[in-house]
This record gives structure tokens, sequence and C-alpha cells, in this order.
């Protein structure tokens, strides 16, 4: 079964290749600097040091794997690809919110970039999924889990 493509801005891939780089060459060392000062107090069945350690180790070497698999996996969307006229992943989205009477701004993602309490929203998700493929000028209904939101979308950037 083949793996499921990681749609990655250029942006959240190199952020990406910095957090493996990181994990892998600084925080490795850092966490078997403290196994061995954990080993070097002795009893290790009692040493929460040690264990809570081992813990550090497993939980950045899961990590690891995880980014070695989503970058291995990764479709990057190209900026110069990124159209103006439709919404697609990696658009800039100016929307008016028509219930709550305000502008609002998402940077369509994919679900790997998502941070939506800083307005990257996935593609995956109800309201990035229902933006796609619409263009500035149109009024859009979305159905989310917490009911209908009626957007005008004001402008499409890259």
């Amino acid at each position: 079964m083949a793996e499921k493509k990681v749609v990655l801005t250029y942006e959240g891939l190199k952020k990406m290749e910095e957090e493996l780089e990181t994990l892998k060459t600084v925080r490795r060392k850092e966490v078997a600097e403290k196994i061995k000062e954990a080993r070097g107090q002795g009893d290790l069945s009692e040493n929460a040091e040690y264990d809570s350690a081992k813990e550090e180790q497993a939980e950045i070497e899961a990590r690891i794997v995880v980014l070695e698999k989503m970058l291995r996996n990764a479709e990057v969307i190209d900026d110069e690809e990124v159209s103006r006229d439709v919404i697609s992943v990696g658009s800039i989205v100016k929307l008016y919110d028509l219930e709550f009477n305000e502008e609002v701004e998402y940077i369509i993602v994919g679900s790997a970039e998502a941070d939506p309490m800083n307005g990257k929203i996935s593609n995956e998700s109800p309201v990035g999924k229902g933006l796609l493929g619409h263009k500035a000028g149109e009024t859009i209904t979305i159905d989310t889990p917490s009911g209908d939101v009626v957007f005008r979308i004001e402008a499409i950037n890259k």
C-alpha cells in the first residue's frame, strides 16, 4: 500500500529538515549525556533521572522516525505554481466572516504544517477543504462540526 503524501510548503519543508537535524545532532547528544550522568548515580532501578532520560530518548527517536517518514513522502508546493485566482494549498486567503462581521486571514497548508492558532489551516480541515477551488468575490457556506460558516472571499494571495 502506497504511503500517504505529506503536502508541505517550502517553508514547512525547511522547518522539518531543521527540526530533524537538531534532533539528530543536538538533542541526541544532550539526552545521551543525561543518561550517562544518571547511570553514574548508581542503582538504576530507583533512579528517576535515568527513567526520565530514557523516556526523553524514546520520544526523540520516535519523532526522528516520524519526521524522516514525512520528509520521504513530502510533496512540496512550489510558490510559483500557487494560483492567485483559485484557492489552493499555499494560498493566503482573506475572508469576511458574515456571522461575526469580521475579517480573517488563513494560509492553506498541508496537515503536517497546520497551526490554527497562527492562521495556518490544513487543506484537510473542514474550512480548508471547503475553501479549495473557490475564487475571490464568492460567498460560500462551509459545513463544520460546530455548524455552517458563511464566508465572502475577499482576496487570494500567495
